[in-house]
């Protein structure tokens, strides 16, 4: 249910609503509240425009107040400089500490995640999350002795040999080759119909990137896990990942260590104009 209302005395007919709605449903017309009608309620994307553009807050839908939103101005996102900051210091950290990082954090940044934008907005992203380092541990052998008994089996692929030492490597050296020490992972995933699954997925791990990096936390893009998942389809139900699903991952947690500057590739970036 919609539950599409509008505040007759907040309401000023200003007509941004109905503007800005991708849908095209809204209608408002003279001294008339902004409205839905019932034969096309089923056509909104819930892309919630109609509340976020209302300069009054007098729209509600979904059962959302507009009061309990954030409000914006011109200032409230980060400069520019700021972000260019970000994404020029982000790095990726594969060396962790050994300690859990605070729950609280970790839902305020799935609970943020969740506005991530999708294709046709499906939002149809799950978010399976490790965050306990035990958890960790017991996939980390797990995996481990599965990558042990495929390599036996001689399983794995040519193009993936190198994970064959990854078993061997932690064994004698405690070298982590596929888990990096990390104590927390975070597996999105989106079913293979969605809209544009492969797109929605990158894009939901690259804002938990950038958001956990600005809350001090160390990542880095686990294609080590999807060359094992991969290869070894039947771990897959260890983390609850259905196997047709499109997916990527994403290892978190404390950083051991710590980057001083940006790095300096501006040159390989290339860039081509289209003229007419």
């Amino acid at each position: 249910m919609l539950k599409f209302t509008v505040k007759d005395k907040r309401c000023t007919r200003c007509g941004l609503c109905a503007a800005d709605c991708p849908a095209d449903i809204i209608k408002q017309e003279g001294k008339a509240l902004p409205a839905i009608q019932p034969d096309q309620k089923a056509e909104c994307l819930q892309c919630q425009h109609c509340l976020a553009i209302c300069p009054v807050a007098a729209i509600s839908i979904l059962g959302k107040n507009p009061d309990d939103s954030f409000p914006l101005s011109v200032k409230s996102f980060p400069k520019l400089t700021q972000m260019i900051r970000l994404v020029r210091g982000r790095r990726s950290i594969r060396k962790y500490k050994d300690e859990n990082v605070d729950p609280a954090l970790i839902k305020t940044l799935l609970a943020t995640l969740a506005n991530v934008p999708t294709g046709c907005n499906q939002r149809e992203l799950t978010f399976t999350l490790i965050d306990d380092k035990a958890v960790m541990q017991s996939f980390r052998e797990k995996t481990l002795e599965a990558l042990a008994a495929g390599a036996k089996a001689n399983r794995i692929p040519e193009q993936f040999a190198f994970i064959k030492e990854a078993a061997p490597a932690y064994a004698e050296r405690k070298v982590d080759i596929i888990f990096r020490g990390a104590p927390h992972a975070l597996i999105v995933s989106a079913p293979p119909d969605a809209p544009c699954p492969g797109e929605d997925v990158a894009l939901a791990v690259a804002y938990f990137e950038l958001l956990a990096q600005c809350a001090g936390l160390g990542t880095v893009w686990w294609g080590m896990l999807k060359m094992v998942l991969e290869t070894l389809p039947e771990l897959k139900p260890l983390i609850g990942l259905p196997a047709d699903q499109v997916y990527y991952a994403m290892l978190f947690g404390h950083p051991a260590i710590r980057f001083r500057r940006t790095v300096q590739r501006d040159g390989a970036a290339i860039v081509k104009k289209v003229s007419f």
